[in-house]
């Protein structure tokens, strides 16, 4: 990808937000699901599930060598985007209709080859283009954390309204609910579609024309040895283990919070929280991104009072917090409390991370 040409277009923050509110979106409507639909649903068993949840991790980490070397070698960004989606949205339908071990870790690890990378090159486009990267991108990126939060809620309340039924045991309403939970591939695969035709019509981002090796995840590879991208990147992989385990299973954790909240008090909270954030968890997590926007709004102003060590130890902080009370305090209040600590979590490390990098 050649260097940032600061484009001048007056549509051009709207253009970025609208293609970080679908990519974040696509993601964001079925990740907090996926634990519960394997394993209530498609009732695979644990080891099953982990090996689904790997597979696509797997793929996720060897896509963006093959994306990166594309963008920054061969094909312009917006066009790469454009097929990964329109090909993600495939994959991510055919994830919800599969019904075998074999073919849903095999199809996730595709999917994870395909999707993983969109999210370096969307937020590489929005490097490449902004005028000002410190002040503007944190506008863009914003737009993302929005379209989670209308994915997961969306999920929510169509659990809500159409995959609860009353007067039934409890077991039996869950079993509706993670039924349900395919709805959300397909609410992927339609947002998909739709990201894949738009990303064509992004700014024009060419590869670049004064590259150095032809293999550009060398020149990757060559970079991260030097400080302090590597104390970084050694740091970032604890952390973005706890980071994909929060996703995967919290939703199926506060739904059983939800169900079991003891006192009517905590009852008469529960009821409320689904009924604006729908069931099923995803929508409450949601608050976590809403308490993300909350710090994301406050980061230039963070980000010249404090150092980015200073902000990035504070995240690492909330991440160890979070999961404390998930332990030790697992009541709807106190959990809650620790859904809303995604913000500084997300916020304080991954984004000024990016800012880093």
């Amino acid at each position: 990808m050649t260097q940032n040409t600061k484009s001048s277009s007056p549509f051009l923050l709207p253009r970025l937000s609208v293609m970080m509110f679908l990519q974040f979106a696509i993601w964001g409507a079925w990740l907090p699901i996926l634990y519960p639909f394997l394993l209530g649903y498609r009732e695979f068993t644990l080891t099953e599930t982990g090996l689904c949840l790997s597979a696509g991790a797997v793929g996720a980490i060897f896509g963006p060598f093959i994306a990166g070397q594309l963008a920054d070698r061969v094909m312009s960004t917006e066009k790469l985007l454009g097929i990964s989606h329109l090909i993600g949205a495939v994959l991510v339908y055919m994830l919800g209709t599969s019904d075998t071990f074999m073919q849903f870790a095999v199809l996730s690890g595709v999917y994870g080859f395909v999707y993983a990378p969109t999210i370096a090159l969307t937020n590489s486009l929005a490097f490449h283009h902004l005028p000002n990267r410190d002040r503007d991108f944190g506008k863009v990126r914003l737009w993302g954390t929005v379209g989670w939060i209308v994915a997961g809620i969306v999920v929510g309340q169509y659990l809500r309204i159409w995959s609860t039924p009353t007067g039934i045991p409890l077991e039996e309403i869950a079993a509706a609910q993670n039924a349900g939970r395919a709805v959300a591939f397909s609410i992927s695969a339609v947002l998909g579609v739709i990201m894949g035709l738009y990303c064509f019509a992004l700014p024009h981002t060419p590869p670049s024309k004064n590259a150095g090796s032809k293999l550009a995840w060398f020149e990757t590879l060559r970079e991260i040895r030097m400080q302090p991208l590597v104390t970084l990147f050694i740091i970032a992989v604890p952390v973005s283990i706890i980071h994909q385990f929060y996703f995967v299973f919290t939703s199926d954790f506060v739904t059983g919070i939800q169900n079991t909240a003891g006192s009517d008090a905590a009852n008469t909270f529960a009821n409320g929280i689904n009924t604006v954030l729908g069931v099923g968890g995803g929508g409450l997590m949601t608050i976590g991104q809403m308490s993300e926007i909350i710090v994301l709004a406050f980061m230039p102003i963070l980000a010249v009072k404090f150092s980015k060590k200073t902000l990035l130890c504070t995240g690492l902080v909330a991440y160890g917090l979070r999961m404390a009370i998930f332990a030790y305090l697992p009541t709807l209040v106190p959990v809650v409390v620790g859904v809303a600590l995604h913000g500084i979590c997300f916020g304080c490390f991954i984004f000024v991370a990016f800012m880093v990098v």
